[in-house]
Order: structure tokens, then C-alpha cells, then sequence
């Protein structure tokens, strides 16, 4: 499931193809694991290591000066813990996209970071083809979760109380009405369409999908494809 695509995400998108690699920060205390993984992400070409952090208080600093595409950060560094990194870098507004790259099985975590923005976990345990296809789809704009993980924010969001989406002043305002082609969308998320996908499944364009998510996200109050397929499944409007 991916966000709707923004002009940013279609110029990295052109950007991938055109051949100019994603720019990448490790972030990770073990200098072993560090040396490792760039050596292997240095054999693909579509890839650039830029800098790195063995300490949680670098990693901010690190990601403001290298702007990288993608930052892999581990979650349990000495210093900042890795979910108040997120959370700064969320209410920084940082256009770095973030894959956790973890040891750690706390579904607790992973839902915690991917309510902080996170858009991909990946374990250290997982094939090194999969850490590669992770960073590909989330620099093209996809959130990137394996079952286990997404079985774990999909019962803790369908669990959790559903929070009223807020204006600009604070104050909740109410969910609007969607219409019928919004909710006919809405369904095809959930079930895993692509925006092109949609546009011929429907017969309209694909800017004509972007349009509807676009409203559909601001009536909703979500911010994301993620979160709309976890409202949609909440309501068991997958199932339509």
C-alpha cells in the first residue's frame, strides 16, 4: 500500500530512472554491521551511501546535513532512542523517508514508529534482496511491511479509538460524508490497487484517482495510503 503520489515523489520517481541514485544514511551504533551494509548497498548502482550515525544524538544532525532520500535507522541506539527521532524528524516536516532496520520483534515498536511516519520496517534477520526492494519502494513513494508487521498496526489501529480528524485551531471537526466513486476507491485500496490499476478498473485517468484520494484523505482526516487501508478494513469496507 502506497501513499498518493505527490510532485515530489513523481520527480524521485523520474529521478530513479533517469539514473541518479537514492542517497541513504545508515544510522546504527554496531560499526560492523555498518561497514557491512554499506559495502553491500555500494554494489548497487542505484544506490549511495552518503553518511552515517553510530549515536542516537547524531542522527538528526547527520539527516540535516547529507537531506538523504532514505535514512535506515536502527531504533535502539545509545542516546535518542529511535521512536523521539521520528518524532522529531515528523514534527521537522523532513521530506527523508525512514525504513526501520531492526534486530528487534516488538510489534509495539513497529506500530509506534509507523504512527510516527515511518514508511518501512525491515528485520536485520531478512534476505539482503528485500532490505534492496524495501528502499526501492519506499523512495518510489510505498510503505513497505512484511505480514507479521502489518498484521500487528492493522489489529492495533482496528483496536485503538478512532481519533476525530482536527482543523488547523485544534479543534475536531467531523468526518465528511463520502461520495459513492470515493468510497468505490476507498475499497480498491484497501484490496491493494495501484492508482493506474484503478484508473482502468474504473475507466477515468489517473490523475482523476489522485483527485478523489486527495479529497478522500482530507475528508477522512488520514494522511496516508496506509492509514486509509487501515480505516477501510475497520469498517470492513475492503470487503464491499
Amino acid at each position: 500500500m502506497s501513499a498518493t503520489s505527490t510532485p515530489r515523489e513523481e520527480t524521485a520517481a523520474e529521478e530513479a530512472n533517469s539514473g541518479k541514485p537514492i542517497r541513504i544514511v545508515i544510522a546504527d551504533d554496531h560499526p560492523i554491521f555498518r561497514d557491512g551494509l554499506k559495502q553491500l548497498l555500494a554494489m548497487e548502482k542505484d544506490f549511495e551511501v552518503v553518511g552515517e550515525a553510530g549515536h542516537g544524538d547524531e542522527v538528526l544532525s547527520v539527516v540535516e546535513k547529507y537531506h538523504p532520500d532514505i535514512l535506515l535507522l536502527d531504533l535502539k541506539m545509545p542516546g535518542t532512542h529511535g521512536l523521539a527521532i521520528l518524532q522529531k524528524m515528523q514534527t521537522a516536516q523532513s521530506v527523508t523517508k525512514v525504513i526501520v532496520l531492526t534486530a528487534s520483534e516488538d510489534k509495539n515498536e513497529f506500530v509506534q514508529a509507523m504512527k510516527l511516519g515511518t514508511c518501512g520496517i525491515v528485520l536485520k534477520q531478512s534476505a539482503t534482496e528485500l532490505l534492496f526492494k524495501a528502499i526501492r519502494k519506499v523512495y518510489e513513494g510505498e510503505i513497505w511491511l512484511d505480514s507479521h508487521t502489518t498484521a500487528a498496526v492493522i489489529r492495533q489501529f482496528a483496536s485503538g479509538e478512532e481519533i476525530p480528524p482536527v482543523t488547523s485551531n485544534g479543534r475536531a471537526r467531523e468526518r465528511l460524508p463520502l461520495s459513492q466513486r470515493e468510497r468505490e476507491i476507498v475499497t480498491l485500496v484497501a484490496q491493494g490497487f495501484k492508482n493506474k490499476e484503478m484508473a482502468e478498473k474504473m475507466f477515468i485517468s489517473e490523475q482523476t484517482v489522485k483527485n478523489h484520494l486527495h479529497n478522500i484523505f482530507d475528508k477522512l482526516g488520514v494522511s496516508d495510503r496506509l492509514e486509509l487501508a487501515l480505516y477501510a478494513i475497520h469498517r470492513k469496507l475492503h470487503l464491499s
